[in-house]
């Protein structure tokens, strides 16, 4: 049996999740809560297969939830449930130690099938944001002068992007307009190569270490 914990905090949501996981016969829903702090708390005494995560609850968020729980007991998988596509959620998912992320639009059946690929150990997240990073990354060689290329406000910004924030949450820090930000986040993703901020941010944590605002 695959054992899951879900959180949502929509109830009526989890009810029919529940039904849907468990009709099958080979999941069992172990626990289910609607606050992220409970569900922190929770999932690591339950040592479930899976824990099914909501991205955005009203007191916190299933990426903080997955890496705290991760950071527990790395044999717990998460599985991100997101209402949109969004690469920072994305970006920030990979970082936490997540599995997979899935859209609630998502079929019912799509869901068991996230579900029972995770609990076999698959990975569901999208090879092609990490590979050509990681492949940067792995060949090390033209890193530094990459990074070198930037500006010190560039460098600021990435390090921004790495922490997972928006471009209107940098340009609240950095007192700069949204769309300054915009055209330094461009300007940067220009230099090192990519296309996404998504990539950006996975090759400046592995660059600048887990806390690059720090990295003047």
């Amino acid at each position: 049996m695959i054992r899951v914990f879900l959180l949502d905090d929509h109830e009526v949501v989890r009810r029919g999740l529940i039904d849907l996981l468990q009709a099958g016969g080979d999941i069992e829903v172990v626990g289910e809560s609607g606050s992220a702090q409970e569900a922190a708390r929770r999932i690591p005494a339950l040592r479930p297969d899976v824990a099914v995560l909501d991205a955005r609850l009203p007191d916190g968020n299933g990426i903080d939830v997955c890496r705290d729980v991760r950071a527990v007991d790395s044999s717990i998988k998460g599985l991100i449930l997101t209402s949109y596509e969004d690469d920072e959620a994305l970006f920030a998912a990979i970082m936490a130690g997540a599995s997979g992320y899935v859209l609630k639009q998502i079929r019912g059946t799509d869901l068991v099938d996230a579900v029972r690929r995770v609990a076999s150990g698959q990975s569901l997240l999208d090879p092609a944001v990490t590979q050509r990073v990681l492949e940067r990354i792995r060949n090390g060689v033209e890193q530094p002068r990459e990074l070198a290329s930037l500006t010190d406000q560039e460098r600021r910004i990435l390090g921004f992007v790495a922490e997972g924030l928006t471009n209107r949450e940098i340009a609240g820090r950095m007192f700069l307009a949204e769309k300054t930000v915009k055209n330094y986040v461009s300007s940067l993703l220009a230099k090192l190569g990519l296309e996404r901020r998504t990539q950006a941010a996975v090759l400046a944590t592995k660059l600048l270490g887990d806390h690059p605002s720090q990295h003047h």
